[in-house]
């Protein structure tokens, strides 16, 4: 089975609501994302001997991190600065739970899907030392 990854990264700021340790106080991140995929025939290559070309990576996943996650606030979707940060102009996105790293690996692992990629598992680094994982269940 061939398989292929690339990394990727971006910089967002989020709390988590409700929480009670120092996280619970809005801040920033400077993430890094290892998106895993196989080939569409994850047991060939294509005629230039690739599983998946990196490029395809970069153009479909990488921009829209770039366009959609990039330098963006994220806080659930019942947390009161929601509404402070919207009547100011730069309204968050909104997670139906807290925006941690786990729900991160899931997003950008469902967003690989939708962009048609064979994604086999998404790595999710908060920090250096602080990482998520979601991959096929």
């Amino acid at each position: 089975m061939f398989s292929v990854a690339r990394v990727f990264s971006f910089s967002y700021g989020h709390r988590l609501y409700r929480y009670e340790g120092k996280c619970r106080r809005l801040h920033g991140h400077n993430a890094r994302v290892r998106v895993e995929v196989q080939g569409e025939d994850c047991a060939a290559l294509d005629d230039q001997g690739m599983a998946l070309d990196f490029v395809k990576l970069k153009d479909t996943l990488g921009r829209w991190l770039d366009e959609s996650l990039d330098h963006r606030v994220f806080l659930a979707r019942e947390d009161p600065l929601v509404p402070l940060l919207t009547d100011a102009g730069d309204p968050p996105i909104c997670f139906d739970g807290n925006p941690t790293a786990e729900a991160f690996a899931k997003l950008i692992y469902d967003r690989a899907l939708e962009e048609g990629l064979n994604v086999v598992r998404v790595d999710f680094w908060e920090t250096d030392k602080c990482r998520a994982t979601y991959s096929r269940p």
